[in-house]
């Protein structure tokens, strides 16, 4: 049996208009009015917003971090779709004396197959490269894994790349079709002050913020795009966290350099002073790049809307605060570093970006699902309500409200970062390739329905925006 979807308000990237949708065999069949045949499951959406499902580029799960903690696996993705994702991208390291590939098989057979309760595609994550793993960036393009991610911070460790690396990575990149993306932080001003701090006794969580300086992202973010330049290659940029590394991506774009952005809904709505809270409640929002001084949130509103940066990720990297984060108490260098997020990534954007008139309601949908879609290799399959797309589809209540707390939670983990903000609207019913998987905030569907997603080469759907 197919469903018909009624008199719901479609909401695209470009488009907003009362329409019906029919489903059949997990696609949309057909989009209109006076629709199906009778046969049909039939929802009613009077007073709903219909979004295409979304999708999270950027989470962290079912991997050991570098501090030796464990992230939680995928059966949290539940989480995901409470929030109306209904594909994340996930980061997969290589292993040592492990080729790229095999590394992401084993990955995908171990992590995500009969694991997932949403569609998953993965990122590489490289360790330095060298003319072996580049010479399987053809074989991951062709095995629908076209991005690849640099590290720039962390000297010394293993999956540090210099200027070096980053470089002939982004020239192998641009030859088959991949994407590099960049964390982009000084490695060596970040060490530096680290240790400065350590030998001084100033070691809880507001000196991880303070090691990490706003000046060392956005010299890293030049050094990167001025690299994409000399190779002629685009560039994707996680995680921009303030303002003057924002500023530094839209001057690359206005030279000529296709270099592309990504901001988190933390950065958005959360400042730097939480990491100042007493009783180590600050260990809870330490991440990298940490949290900013509130005066950069503005410019990074603005950034989305005027899409000088096009993606919102969540970054979503869970770990308990208790056993976990708070083993660095007393010492910030071994505080687990990440946030939760995945959960309510679309909450935020809607309730603090939307109904606070920071962005429009088509450009929330945009930086949601549809570029993500088209700058990682998915539109037209996902990210669009458009006949033959995947039926993965979001009937959102916009009069739903209520708190946002860890009892609510679906994360797996023992808080919430953004505990007691008030949230806007819900997912009323999300559906995956045209099955009801969560209902009024209720997981419906099974674990394991999710499915490994290959994705086309860079470029395939994506045009940059007119400059």
């Amino acid at each position: 049996m197919g469903i018909l979807i009624r008199n719901g308000v479609l909401v695209t990237a470009g488009d907003t208009y009362r329409a019906d949708i029919l489903v059949e065999a997990g696609h949309i069949k057909a989009i209109g009015a006076n629709l199906g045949d009778g046969s049909e499951t039939v929802y009613d959406a009077a007073g709903k917003y219909i979004f295409p499902g979304g999708i999270d580029g950027h989470v962290h799960l079912a991997q050991i971090s570098s501090r030796g903690t464990a992230l939680t696996d995928f059966s949290t993705t539940v989480a995901a779709l409470a929030g109306g994702t209904t594909t994340v991208i996930a980061y997969a390291t290589q292993k040592e004396s492990t080729g790229i590939l095999d590394s992401l098989e084993q990955f995908r057979e171990e992590q995500i197959e009969g694991k997932s309760a949403v569609d998953v595609g993965m990122h590489a994550y490289l360790r330095s490269p060298n003319e072996n793993s580049l010479a399987e960036f053809p074989a991951l393009a062709e095995a629908g894994i076209p991005t690849v991610k640099l590290f720039m911070a962390a000297k010394g460790s293993a999956v540090h790349c210099d200027d070096r690396a980053i470089f002939t990575a982004l020239r192998k990149a641009k030859e088959c079709g991949m994407l590099v993306m960049v964390h982009a932080e000084n490695s060596d001003l970040l060490s530096v002050l680290q240790q400065e701090f350590v030998d001084s006794g100033r070691t809880e969580p507001l000196w991880h913020g303070r090691a990490h300086p706003e000046v060392a992202e956005e010299e890293a973010t030049v050094r990167a795009i001025l690299l994409a330049k000399a190779a002629a290659a685009p560039l994707f940029v996680v995680h921009v966290s303030c303002a003057d590394a924002m500023r530094r991506v839209r001057e690359g774009r206005q030279s000529g350099v296709r270099v592309l952005a990504e901001t988190c809904p933390h950065y958005l709505v959360l400042d730097a002073s939480r990491l100042a809270l007493p009783d180590f409640e600050g260990g809870k929002y330490v991440c990298s790049p940490p949290l900013r001084d509130a005066a950069n949130q503005e410019p990074l509103w603005r950034a989305l809307q005027e899409s000088w940066i096009g993606v919102v990720g969540s970054d979503h990297c869970a770990f308990n605060f208790h056993g976990v984060k708070d083993l660095g108490k007393g010492y910030f260098p071994k505080i687990s570093n990440g946030v939760p997020g995945m959960q309510d990534r679309l909450h935020i954007l809607y309730t603090y970006g939307v109904l606070a008139g920071k962005l429009s309601l088509n450009r929330m949908v945009d930086v949601w699902t549809t570029t993500p879609a088209k700058v990682f290799g998915l539109y037209p399959q996902k990210g669009s309500l458009a006949v033959g797309a995947d039926a993965d589809i979001v009937i959102f209540d916009p009069e739903y409200s209520d708190i946002i707390t860890a009892a609510s939670s679906l994360e797996g983990i023992d808080y919430a970062l953004y505990e007691g903000f008030v949230r806007k609207g819900r997912a009323e019913k999300v559906f995956l390739r045209g099955e009801l998987v969560m209902d009024q905030g209720k997981f419906v569907g099974h674990l394991g329905q999710g499915r490994f997603i290959r994705r086309a080469p860079f470029g395939s759907a994506y045009d940059a925006p007119a400059l």
